[in-house]
């Protein structure tokens, strides 16, 4: 398709659109866009028994296809975002996990690169500063209170690309780091943070935005200790995260987020690890050992979950099959209220003329069976 004015016509399938699924309905590619009319003698694709849905939008993954986007080159990074593009997802922000200021300060530099060669949407920086006790798999001796200067550092080091940083904003200088933060653009979340719900109301009236893997890595919710969970949940300006993988949390705690804070809050993200796509085995995330054993990542020292191996392929069909949550919902949630975070709606994240053809093409079992991203087939659908 590229190169041309070459027009296909995606037919007969289900396609969910911002107004709602239409039965028999049909995409129109051309070159890399959604268009509205088709040119005559386009090639017609007959996907009648599948779903057509926006590509997926992951703001929270660190690696896969055993690369990490926190140590690996350049080339092993872009082996990582390949595996996720044939999962489907077709437009993803880079995070890094704790480590040396320095270093992290050279990974942004890299990920920086790849963000304006257009492979991946941007940089989220989690840790270093966040909550020893809240620490998941993060190094402790790395760890460090948010000092707005160091904050400014890895943001500058992004050289733009920074989408997201998260903190723990009741320690010092967290309430200072998201107000530079918000000035510059740049998504502060809450998250690895041990902060009451009064601290939280404050961080996020000081503008954090984000609830980072809610529920995991955080106080739980108490009947006089609400805790940060309560206050992210109740608030109409956060978005909150779900690792929807059957590890991270329990189905209810799922639905409660869901009818809570409404389909329109909530971005499914995979937290991946370079495990995701790959296979059991060790690895490291960041300087820590990992172990994967049945699809599950736990540190090797303490046994904590170390992010995920799951892929947004699989988070979409678990949250329509098991969880019993309506289609347009999981689009919502897997494409749509990602791009708008990260400012993309205006190309990805929807099914409309003008957009990026960026679209997941699933069977009736919710099945991945195509991917296309910027009007090429990632995963053709006809193979």
């Amino acid at each position: 398709m590229s190169g041309s004015a070459h027009s296909t016509v995606l037919s007969g399938a289900r396609v969910v659109l911002p107004t709602g699924t239409v039965a028999g309905g049909r995409v129109i590619v051309e070159r890399d866009r959604i268009a509205g009319s088709a040119h005559e003698g386009a090639e017609i694709v007959d996907l009648s028994g599948h779903w057509i849905v926006p590509g997926f939008v992951d703001v929270h993954n660190h690696g896969g296809g055993g690369a990490s986007f926190t140590s690996g080159t350049a080339e092993e990074v872009l082996r990582g975002v390949r595996t996720h593009r044939e999962h489907g997802t077709t437009t993803l922000v880079a995070s890094t996990v704790t480590g040396d200021l320095d270093e992290l300060a050279r990974r942004a530099a890299l990920l920086a690169e790849l963000t304006q060669q257009g492979e991946i949407a941007g940089v989220h920086f989690e840790g270093p500063f966040i909550n020893p006790c809240r620490k998941g798999a993060h190094k402790a001796d790395l760890l460090r209170d948010p000092d707005p200067a160091e904050v400014r550092k890895l943001v500058d080091a992004a050289h733009g690309t920074a989408r997201m940083f998260t903190l723990a904003t009741e320690l010092p200088g967290g309430l200072d780091s998201v107000r530079l933060l918000a000035e510059h653009g740049v998504i502060a979340a809450i998250g690895h943070t041990d902060s009451t719900y009064d601290q939280t109301r404050q961080a996020i009236d000081a503008g954090a935005t984000v609830a980072t893997h809610l529920y995991n890595a955080m106080p739980g919710l108490e009947h006089r200790a609400p805790g940060p969970i309560a206050a992210l949940l109740e608030d109409e300006r956060v978005t909150v995260e779900l690792i929807n993988d059957g590890t991270h949390l329990h189905p209810a705690m799922l639905e409660l987020a869901f009818h809570h804070a409404g389909a329109h809050r909530v971005a499914l993200i995979t937290d991946a690890m370079d495990a995701a796509g790959f296979g059991d085995g060790t690895y490291h995330l960041g300087p820590l050992e990992v172990e994967v054993k049945d699809g599950v990542a736990r540190l090797v020292e303490g046994g904590s979950i170390a992010g995920s191996t799951l892929t947004l392929d699989t988070a979409f069909k678990r949250s329509v099959t098991v969880d019993r949550l309506p289609v347009e919902s999981v689009v919502q949630a897997i494409s749509a209220n990602p791009a708008k975070l990260l400012g993309r709606y205006d190309e990805v994240g929807s099914l409309e003329p003008g957009k990026y053809a960026d679209l997941v093409v699933l069977d009736a079992a919710f099945d991945l069976k195509g991917v296309m991203r910027r009007g090429e087939w990632i995963v053709s659908p006809l193979s």
